[in-house]
């Protein structure tokens, strides 16, 4: 867990000195509608459950530093719910963005301001393609611990990391 901290604190401290933008991309954390964890059941704008709300957390902890000045969700309480404590400790409004307008989110973006995507399972690749990486991102439904760490510049760079 150091290990990712310091990787992510470096990308996002080196980011303004080079003039680039990084931009932190995750899907929501675990919703409350899962019998186990893993087969989701009928339920349209779940809460995130108890694990998810500790990811929450966890996120907020790893990014508390990263220098993020914008947030943006959709319209669902999972992504909203995901970004509420780094939100809450940075006093930052999270933006949101219709979750099917997916270019809408990167025209929101403003230059040179690190940021946080929150999206789903089927928007995170699309965003991070919209960020300008060739290089396809696919989430499984049960994917939770992925952040992605796009670093904007003439070619960006892709991070993958996993995180609890």
């Amino acid at each position: 867990m150091r290990s990712i901290l310091s990787a992510v604190r470096l990308l996002a401290l080196a980011a303004p000195a080079a003039a680039q933008q990084v931009i932190f991309v995750v899907r929501h954390a675990e919703r409350a509608d899962t019998s186990d964890g893993s087969a989701p059941m009928m339920a349209t704008d779940p809460d995130l459950s108890p694990a998810g709300k500790a990811r929450a957390e966890s996120l907020a902890t790893m990014l508390k530093d990263a220098r993020v000045a914008s947030i943006y969700t959709t319209q669902y309480k999972r992504t909203k719910q995901t970004a509420e404590p780094l939100a809450k400790a940075l006093g930052l409004t999270p933006v949101e963005v219709n979750s099917r307008e997916v270019a809408a989110v990167v025209e929101k973006l403003k230059a040179g301001e690190n940021a946080l995507i929150v999206g789903h399972s089927n928007s995170v690749g699309a965003i991070i393609k919209q960020l300008g990486v060739t290089e396809p991102v696919t989430l499984s439904d049960d994917d939770y611990d992925n952040l992605f760490i796009v670093v904007r510049g003439e070619k960006p760079a892709l991070v993958r990391l996993h995180f609890r």
